[in-house]
Parts: structure tokens; C-alpha cells; sequence
């Protein structure tokens, strides 16, 4: 029964998706045709093929963290921050997808360093979760003391420390990006979940906009807020799978 209930949900979800995505992905499909046949048109010294393989190119360079800018190229992905944000990004399964390593010993030292990275992330994060639960019940306790409330004072603390998260993590951290990145707020707040939960699709990433400058403390204030947020999602989707239990 719970196996016929998730492939139902997740058939939903499909469903849902395709209905919403699908005609978007037509139309940019349709656009995208479009523009190429009148670039060639309108440029016949242009080869069908040439193009190809130079859009092939720049998607290729794209993927690696290069972009053109005139006539020079961008650079700065895999600097220390953009390295460090990297390895946040992998050891805590989050995996965007917009950055890889291209070659054979990067990608050898990444599932190396995955291999180890990934249980310390878990260790770390379920640590970090326990203490923010004992602080949790600890206000409980402490309220119960003073003002003698039993049920109450648990619901309450328990109430506080959600929206407080809610505060810290998915609400406010979108003004941020919003004001770094140009996102709007819904943009922001869809990138923050996406991130926090390791859904991680990589459409939203920080910090990887060429015309954009980023002050150095950015990219490690942004990955202390990965580390703390997961560890409290995770607490909230503990929470929910109580419940369903």
C-alpha cells in the first residue's frame, strides 16, 4: 500500500509537472529554431554546421565556469571560494550540477573526497541538529519551571524554534540574494529551499554571474548557512516523517 502511495504521488507530480513545464519548453524550443535560422539568414557566410560546433563550444565553456565578455573571458569558479563552495556543494550531496571537475585527477580526488566527506557532513550535520534540539527542550523545561506549564510550554518553544528557522533560512536569506544576485524574492526563496532540502537542480546558483561582483566573505557566509540550515530542515522533515509514520 505505502509503495502504490508513493508511485501515485510521484505519477501526480509528473502530471502536474508536465502540464505546467511542458508547453514553456515548447515555445523555448520554438524560439530558440527560430533564432537560428534567421542568424543564418541574415549572415549567409555562416555554416550551419560551424555554428553548431561553436554553440557546442560556448555551452561546453559555460559548463566549465567560462563565459565570454568581449573579447576576453571570464574566469573565477574554481578560485578558493568558488572551490571551497565546490566541495560544500558535494560533500553535502547538494550537487548543483553547473560545475564539475574536467579532469581525470579532479574527478578521482572528487569521489575520493566524497567518499569521506559525505558520512563527516552527515556526523556533523546530525550533531548540530542534536544540539539544536537540546536547545529546544531545554527552553521547554526551563519555561515549565517558571510559569508551571506543561503541554504549553513544548508547544510553544516548538512553535518558536520553527518559525525562527523559517526567519533564518528560507525567509530572510532571499532579501540577500535579491540584493547579490538580482533575483526576486521568489526566486530566492525557491533557490533556498532547493538548496537546504539537496534537491540541488542547479538552475539557481550564487555567486556564478560574470557581470555581478561579490564581496569575499560572501560564499562562506552562504555555506555556513547551508551546514546550519540542513541540519534544521532536516529536523523539520524528521518532524513530518513522524507524523506520516
Amino acid at each position: 500500500a505505502l509503495l502504490v502511495a508513493y508511485i501515485g504521488y510521484v505519477g501526480l507530480g509528473a502530471g502536474v509537472l508536465q502540464a505546467l513545464e511542458r508547453p514553456a519548453e515548447v515555445r523555448a524550443a520554438q524560439h530558440l529554431l527560430q533564432q537560428h535560422w534567421e542568424l543564418l539568414a541574415n549572415h549567409t557566410c555562416l555554416r550551419g554546421a560551424a555554428l553548431q560546433r561553436l554553440v557546442e563550444g560556448i555551452v561546453q565553456a559555460y559548463k566549465s565556469g567560462i563565459t565570454l565578455q568581449g573579447n576576453t573571458t571570464s574566469l573565477g569558479r574554481w578560485d578558493f571560494s568558488g572551490s571551497f563552495f565546490f566541495s560544500i556543494s558535494a560533500v553535502t550531496t547538494i550537487g548543483y550540477g553547473n560545475l564539475s571537475p574536467s579532469t581525470v585527477a579532479g574527478r578521482i580526488f572528487c569521489i575520493l573526497f566524497a567518499l569521506f566527506g559525505i558520512p563527516l557532513n552527515l556526523v556533523l550535520l546530525n550533531e548540530i541538529g542534536q544540539l539544536m534540539l537540546l536547545g529546544v527542550q531545554r527552553c521547554a523545561r526551563r519555561l515549565e519551571e517558571v510559569f508551571h506549564w506543561q503541554k504549553k510550554a513544548s508547544l510553544l518553544i516548538k512553535t518558536c524554534a520553527l518559525v525562527t528557522g523559517l526567519l533564518l533560512f528560507l525567509l530572510l536569506p532571499p532579501l540577500l540574494f535579491s540584493d547579490k544576485e538580482g533575483w526576486s524574492y521568489e526566486e530566492g526563496f525557491y533557490y533556498s529551499f532547493i538548496t537546504l532540502s539537496t534537491i540541488g537542480f542547479g538552475d539557481y546558483v550564487i555567486g556564478m554571474n560574470p557581470d555581478r561582483t561579490y564581496p569575499g566573505w560572501y560564499k562562506n557566509v552562504i555555506s555556513l548557512w547551508i551546514l546550519f540550515g540542513m541540519a534544521w530542515l532536516a529536523l523539520v522533515i524528521k518532524l513530518c516523517i513522524n507524523f506520516l509514520e
